[in-house]
């Protein structure tokens, strides 16, 4: 809000405001010229029934654009109830684009280009398009269109965001989007239930597979088991057998060496004086008492069969040392 005296030298300018003096004695300034630069908020001085001013806003504000016209590319007229455009007017150039557009710059480059670009837009699409389509992208091209023209033919506006109703079509063409919207639901519930079905499925397969595994990599560790306790049985058994072999083997040497000892302490032993000493032992120790008239045949003809066998045995004795020395 603000005061404005008409009559008096004094007024007040609210924050957020800048304000315009415009001069109205057409003689001096050639029928009321705008004066150059604009005025802080505070309180000011001006010339009565001379000086006027307006009131800027510099700080964001919304425009509302309502019940806006337009036909599609088949020919179908629609309606926008509300185009709401959120804005601002830099303080630095107040001047130059009231000194263009008046203080109802808005009205031109807002709410007139508002109702161009979505004419130009609507007539350039089908009615889908407008009303599901590209619904979505049309207040981000509207924002682009006018900050773009603005930036050309009014720098000083910022178009901040636009914000687009949905749009009234009639209502047989509603209720058929209506129907093809619930369908299209239908649809996407039937897609989701049969994905929750394929999914639980997945799910239920993985398991599945996940303890089939499990329980395959539990066989094959026992299997393995099995196989590595087989094994160390077997190589136990090889180590048994064959430390069974090298004691029998041990054991055969140890015999064939003391037999072998015993034969040559035996060679040296077995002397035909020896022999005789054990001979005429054997003789005395089988001694017999003989009573009749054939008792000194009896012991001529036993010495003499001892000492055919002393004899015989010093001939082998004599044809292994040859044999030797061969």
């Amino acid at each position: 809000s603000f005061f404005f005296f008409k009559q008096k030298t004094a007024y007040e300018m609210q924050r957020g405001l800048v304000g315009s003096e415009m001069c109205i004695r057409d003689s001096y300034y050639r029928g009321g010229a705008l004066l150059e630069g604009t005025t802080n908020p505070g309180y000011h001085w001006r010339f009565p029934f001379i000086t006027s001013y307006e009131n800027v806003q510099v700080t964001v504000q919304t425009d509302e654009v309502t019940n806006i016209p337009c036909g599609t590319s088949g020919g179908v007229l629609i309606f926008f109830d509300k185009v709401e455009v959120v804005n601002r007017l830099r303080k630095d150039d107040v001047w130059m684009t009231v000194k263009n557009y008046t203080t109802l710059y808005d009205k031109t480059w807002i709410y007139d280009k508002i109702h161009h670009e979505i004419n130009q837009f609507c007539s350039s699409h089908t009615l889908e398009d407008v009303y599901i389509t590209k619904f979505d992208t049309l207040d981000e091209n509207l924002a682009q269109a006018i900050q773009h023209d603005c930036n050309h033919w009014a720098p000083g506006i910022q178009i901040i965001s636009i914000r687009v109703t949905k749009p009234r079509i009639p209502e047989n063409l509603a209720k058929n989007y209506e129907r093809m919207e619930k369908e299209k639901t239908n649809h996407k519930i039937a897609i989701g239930q049969q994905k929750t079905v394929e999914t639980t499925a997945q799910t239920k397969r993985k398991e599945e597979t996940i303890y089939a595994q499990m329980e395959a990599d539990v066989s094959n560790i026992k299997m393995q088991k099995e196989i590595n306790e087989t094994r160390s049985l077997v190589e136990k058994e090889s180590l048994m057998n064959y430390m069974l072999v090298q004691r029998e083997e041990a054991q055969a040497n140890a015999t064939k060496v003391k037999l072998m000892a015993e034969a040559a302490a035996n060679k040296y032993k077995l002397t035909p004086e020896f022999l005789h000493l054990e001979a005429v032992k054997a003789i005395t120790n089988n001694a017999k008492l003989h009573i009749g008239p054939s008792i000194p045949h009896y012991f001529s003809s036993n010495n003499t069969y001892q000492c055919q066998n002393i004899m015989h045995f010093k001939k082998k004795e004599k044809k292994k040392k040859k044999k030797k020395k061969k």
